[in-house]
């Protein structure tokens, strides 16, 4: 599918109150037709996935460490969590330190899985994943781990105030971009 054609339909499926603030934009360059271009989203009128701008107010992880230390990210811990670490240490941890230890194990897990993500990203191919979010329902866009189709799914115009106001628990888990476009969406309801 040409460009054109990709960012009119990414376009048709925008929520009409994002409509004008969230671009598709795609740069090439001219003289050299075996350079592959750069495809990107833009929120009023600024590229916001670009992951080396200081300047941007989304974190991008540099390291599993970084993403530990951000007390930005907050994790529910469940009784089933503590009970698991209780019976892995029959019994001989502080109640105290079970939580603490409940949640860094829960948070390396997310740490993994959040650079993992940031990763493909970086390496992905914004035309082959929209490509993909245009040709699979919403709710595997939504769900996925991938960070774009989340954020294409985010501002589509197919998933309704009730189904964002029930993601709130769910995107607390997301990278922070994902909250980025989370927030945005909210605030047009």
């Amino acid at each position: 599918m040409t460009w054109s054609k990709l960012k009119k339909n990414l376009e048709g499926f925008l929520c009409p109150a994002l409509n004008g603030r969230v671009e598709y934009r795609a740069s090439s360059y001219r003289y050299l037709p075996d350079k592959a271009g750069i495809c990107y989203i833009a929120v009023d009128k600024k590229n916001v996935l670009n992951m080396n701008d200081i300047s941007s107010s989304i974190t991008w992880y540099q390291t599993e460490l970084e993403i530990k230390n951000d007390s930005a990210i907050q994790i529910p811990i469940s009784n089933d969590e503590i009970e698991a670490v209780r019976n892995e240490t029959k019994g001989m941890v502080p109640e105290d330190r079970l939580q603490v230890i409940a949640r860094g194990r829960k948070l390396s897990d997310h740490a993994k899985e959040l650079l993992s993500a940031q990763s493909s990203l970086s390496k992905s191919n914004f035309i082959v994943v929209a490509n993909k979010f245009l040709s699979t329902p919403i709710e595997e866009s939504v769900e996925s781990n991938d960070i774009l189709l989340n954020i294409l799914a985010l501002v589509d115009r197919r998933v309704g105030k009730k189904r964002i106001l029930n993601m709130k628990e769910k995107i607390k888990l997301k990278h922070p971009i994902v909250q980025y476009f989370y927030e945005l969406r909210l605030n047009t309801l």
